[in-house]
């Protein structure tokens, strides 16, 4: 249950006179207009949107009927039918049953909608609603169809006109700029094609499509003898930079930390990307697009942002280009850190961002006018005066809109939470440097609205269930309620006991009110790189740690991010309970076998969190015995966990690690990707022998595999160091563990050790032991673990 609560996010908003807030009403229909027009034929939609039910559910493909039909059209049709309840000239769907097809003892379904999204929704919905199922990612437990009755026996829609559903708002965003490295950087064609499938099922429509972008800009500035006459523009331009692959090399990252090169943040860290990466990701690329595309989609196809190569100082050397700072390397080393900005003012500014918007348009065949570019994204710009603000924002619009006269620049909102530089003159001077209607700023902190911008995903099915609902939904839902069926259609049967334990945990885990940011850096996958005499304890003794912790540090500082406990842990251990009691009749269920790893997982966890701090006090009192034995206990904790996680392959660092390989091309590359892998999860960007680095733990990954073999043995050196403190009555030596962390770090980057692909053990069986062993009061051992 890693679920990162959205924090407040403080706008400050400008006045805006209500001519110019209907003029962008007026810009965006027009676009969405444009996308209309330029949508793929209803015949490709229909047949994508047939695809993803064959995907699906192969055995009802003669049950689901799709028709794709004008908004204008549904709005008549609908009016005529229900005269306060129509389209409205909107986006929606309707399920009904099937006027002409359908035959006695037969039942078959007819699905219209305004997009080949649209109708998959309706699919979607219907399977939902009528059917009671389920769809998840396969790693969170896959979906749940078996409810689905048999073709020819479906449910019929009662009402003779069919239901109808409409979106409140056109598009329904989905990702975020980082996403692409934490969660797809690994993916092929067929991870794609499945989650293109849970997209449309979604509602997704507004998706942004990053993969391959790095080769779109080795052509940009690479000169390129292959290109069309047509591009007389961009082939002038590339003549002019005529850059070589290694002037390249270093402007990249690895394959896992594309995201933030791509925003400026850092260089050449895990690369050079060897050629058949660039080649292999445009392929692929191509295929995601065409795929959006067939299903009416918007994707979003990046913009340039003014980050340059270090080459192009030298090949234009009277151009304004500065070096931004540093982004939380150690030392500063400009090998890595410290990018280069082009500045926009300089006339190279608009053309690069021209020519990498043509070059995309040349090498996808179109696009849906929606460019993303985030201006720095966790960097400080160089200058705070509000017209070279301005003068930027500006820039890069134009950039955009010479290659594509219809674009709209979409920007995320983060910048403005994250960094103080932005204060209210210098937010108004980048939000008013666009024409009105041609910039959307997306809130990622936002508590109401459409759409999902989470950093990684395959976790926490629920709330992605809930979310993609409100992309269809004009009233506030009772999530008591909906909670309620959300069980009863994940596991495919409703049982009461589920039920409590799911109200429990919407009442605890799912109820953070307090505000807070960053909840689950728990002590096993965080851990503290801090001196224990800093770390003050006033542990509280009441039953099942009911409280939370009452452990203070000293001075903050950047080596430790406390846990952060929002909700009563008993209560928490109560609905694992509940889940466990219900077992015996749910043991088949792969959606509810995920639930329970991942609900005893979070309680041990958190159990783990007490007994480090138990070992701190051990260790405060001079109790080398007590500090020895409760160190022990907890990895102890750590090696069960590990086996827990094992039970399921949504916990697996396995196929993290086995994927990356599969992309490779040859040992070496093999060797690097993996490499990739295993350092993003880790500690990445940069350290030396005795300091880390600030980006380290940053995947939060409860993965088996990875806490048996880098989380357990870390844990295992700082209590060494805590023991022979002790022992030998002298100051913890934190630079000596330190030292052996980061050694042990990137030598565990390095290794080549083959783990599990696949699941082993069962999981209700060892989540009843580990409950038995440390929650269970009645037992002596768990009674003991808790009393110490």
């Amino acid at each position: 249950m890693n679920l990162q609560v959205p924090a407040i996010f403080l706008i400050f908003i400008f006045s805006i006179p209500s001519s110019t807030a209907t003029a962008g009403v007026d810009a965006i229909s027009r676009l969405i207009q444009i996308q209309d027009r330029e949508r793929a034929p209803p015949s490709v939609q229909e047949a994508a949107a047939r695809g993803v039910l064959l995907r699906l559910l192969p055995s009802h493909s003669s049950s689901f009927h799709f028709r794709i039909v004008s908004k204008e059209y549904l709005s008549i049709l609908l009016s005529l039918l229900w005269p306060t309840k129509q389209c409205g000239g909107e986006y929606c769907f309707v399920i009904k049953n099937h006027p002409s097809l359908a035959i006695p003892g037969d039942s078959q379904i007819l699905i219209e909608g305004t997009t080949g999204v649209d109708i998959v929704s309706g699919l979607h919905w219907y399977l939902k609603h009528w059917c009671g199922s389920h769809i998840s990612w396969d790693k969170t437990g896959g979906s749940q169809l078996f409810s689905v009755p048999n073709a020819g026996i479906l449910p019929r829609v009662h009402h003779a006109a069919g239901v109808s559903v409409q979106r409140p708002i056109p598009w329904s965003y989905y990702q975020n700029a980082v996403t692409s490295s934490y969660s797809f950087a690994w993916w092929d064609w067929e991870r794609w094609e499945k989650e293109i499938d849970w997209m449309a099922l979604q509602g997704v429509n507004l998706p942004l499509a990053f993969t391959g972008q790095e080769a779109i800009w080795q052509k940009v500035f690479q000169l390129d003898l292959g290109l069309d006459s047509q591009a007389d523009f961009i082939l002038n331009l590339q003549e002019k930079f005529n850059m070589s692959i290694s002037d390249l090399d270093d402007f990249f990252g690895g394959p896992a930390f594309l995201a933030w090169s791509r925003m400026g943040n850092l260089h050449g860290w895990g690369g050079p990307l060897p050629q058949s990466w660039f080649d292999q990701q445009l392929i692929l690329q191509k295929k995601i697009l065409a795929r959006m595309y067939e299903l009416g989609m918007t994707p979003v196809l990046p913009a340039f942002s003014g980050n340059v190569p270090a080459a192009l100082k030298f090949i234009f050397p009277s151009a304004k280009i500065t070096r931004l700072g540093n982004w939380f390397s150690v030392k500063n080393d400009l090998k890595w850190c410290c990018t280069y900005l082009l500045d926009a003012t300089d006339s190279l500014f608009i053309e690069i961002g021209r020519a990498f918007i043509e070059k995309q348009l040349q090498e996808y065949g179109r696009t849906s006018h929606i460019y993303n570019c985030d201006t720095f994204d966790e960097n400080t710009p160089p200058i705070d005066d509000p017209e070279y603000i301005s003068s930027l924002g500006a820039a890069i619009f134009k950039g955009m809109q010479s290659g594509d006269d219809d674009a709209v620049w979409l920007m995320q909102g983060w910048l403005f939470s994250y960094d103080p530089f932005w204060r209210p003159p210098q937010m108004k001077a980048l939000l008013h440097s666009v024409p009105v209607g041609k910039l959307v700023v997306l809130d990622l902190f936002a508590e109401v609205g459409v759409g999902m911008s989470m950093e990684g995903i395959e976790q926490n099915p629920i709330v992605y269930d809930l979310m993609s609902e409100m992309a269809f939904q004009h009233k506030k839902i009772d999530v008591k309620a909906w909670v309620d069926m959300y069980s009863t259609r994940r596991y495919g049967q409703r049982l009461p006991l589920i039920q409590e334990g799911w109200n429990v945990l919407y009442h605890t885990i799912y109820n953070c009110t307090d505000g807070a940011y960053d909840k689950n850096r728990d002590v096993i996958v965080a851990f503290p790189d801090v001196d224990p005499s800093l770390i003050s304890v006033q542990h509280d003794r009441s039953h099942h740690y009911d409280k939370p912790s009452g452990t203070i540090i000293k001075e903050i500082t950047d080596q430790f991010d406390r846990p952060h406990l929002w909700y009563s842990t008993s209560e928490v251990i109560y609905a694992l309970e509940l889940f466990i009691t219900s077992g015996d009749e749910l043991s088949r269920s792969n959606t509810y076998r995920y639930d329970l790893v991942d609900l005893t997982r979070q309680v041990l966890a958190k159990y783990a969190n007490e007994l480090f701090f138990k070992v701190i006090e051990a260790y405060k009192s001079h109790d080398v015995h007590g500090m020895t034995l409760l160190s022990q206990r907890f990895l102890n904790l750590v090696e069960d966990l590990d086996t827990l996680l094992a039970c399921h392959d949504g916990f697996l660092l396995g196929p993290w690690l086995q994927s990356a390989k599969q992309l490779a091309q040859d040992e070496e590359q093999e060797r690097q990707f993996e490499w990739n892998s295993r350092t993003q999860i880790t500690m990445w960007f940069d350290n030396t022998k005795e300091e880390a680095s600030l980006l380290r733990d940053y995947g939060n990954k409860y993965w088996s595999g990875l806490l048996h073999d880098y989380y357990g043995p870390r844990a295992a050196i700082y209590f060494k160091y805590l023991r022979e403190s002790l022992e030998i009555s002298e100051n913890f030596k934190l630079i000596e563990w330190r030292r052996e962390w980061i050694k042990l770090t990137n030598e565990w980057q390095k290794s080549r050790n083959i783990f599990p692909v696949e699941s082993k053990g069962d999981a209700l069986n060892t989540s009843r032991w580990l409950f038995n062993k440390y929650l269970n009061m009645t037992n002596p051992e768990a009674k003991l673990l808790q009393e110490y």
